[in-house]
């Protein structure tokens, strides 16, 4: 297999493990019950929405550019409240996650001209579940002739859009909405 070379120094940060997430809020700022270190716990409360990249925030869900994309555009849905179980959300949490998903769909169909989308939930660490802790959604937006979704083999990936760029597309977009 032929594969090209992509120089992506950004995601250094990812496999060395060292990447420097953005200042932690105190303990007394998180909503109750939240964990201090859970970047999603860390996303549901205002304040450095770019830096944190909060595309969206909603009275009991947040929604988050994946800082290590599988595709552009990929986003998490989660509930603002910190739990890993799926027996654990209130049907309101439950109501407002698919309405926020079915939204960002339609927002990423239309921005970026998605054809079609993975959506997903990893439950547990041993599903993948890379933050077993905190339930979060998974849409990943697709395009006719990219490549497979989460190839172990491929000959390229390109992500075309950076991640700060991507953030100021989507949230413009739902400013005017």
């Amino acid at each position: 297999m032929n594969h090209e070379q992509i120089w992506a120094p950004w995601r250094i940060g990812y496999i060395m493990g060292s990447d420097e997430p953005p200042q932690r809020f105190p303990a007394e700022k998180l909503l109750p019950d939240a964990a201090a270190d859970c970047f999603l716990c860390q996303a549901a409360i205002e304040g450095d929405d770019r830096g944190r990249f909060v595309v969206a925030r909603g009275p009991l869900t947040v929604t988050v550019l994946n800082r290590y994309p599988y595709n552009n555009g990929h986003l998490l849905v989660a509930p603002r409240r910190h739990c890993g179980r799926l027996q654990e959300l209130q049907q309101a949490e439950q109501a407002e996650i698919a309405a926020e998903t079915t939204r960002m769909v339609a927002l990423l169909e239309s921005l970026l001209k998605a054809q079609g989308f993975n959506i997903g939930l990893n439950l547990g660490h041993v599903a993948g579940a890379g933050l077993p802790g905190h339930l979060h959604w998974h849409i990943v937006p697709r395009w006719s002739g990219d490549t497979n979704f989460m190839p172990v083999m491929a000959g390229v990936r390109i992500i075309p859009q950076s991640l700060d760029a991507l953030w100021e597309s989507l949230t413009q977009q739902l400013s005017k909405a």
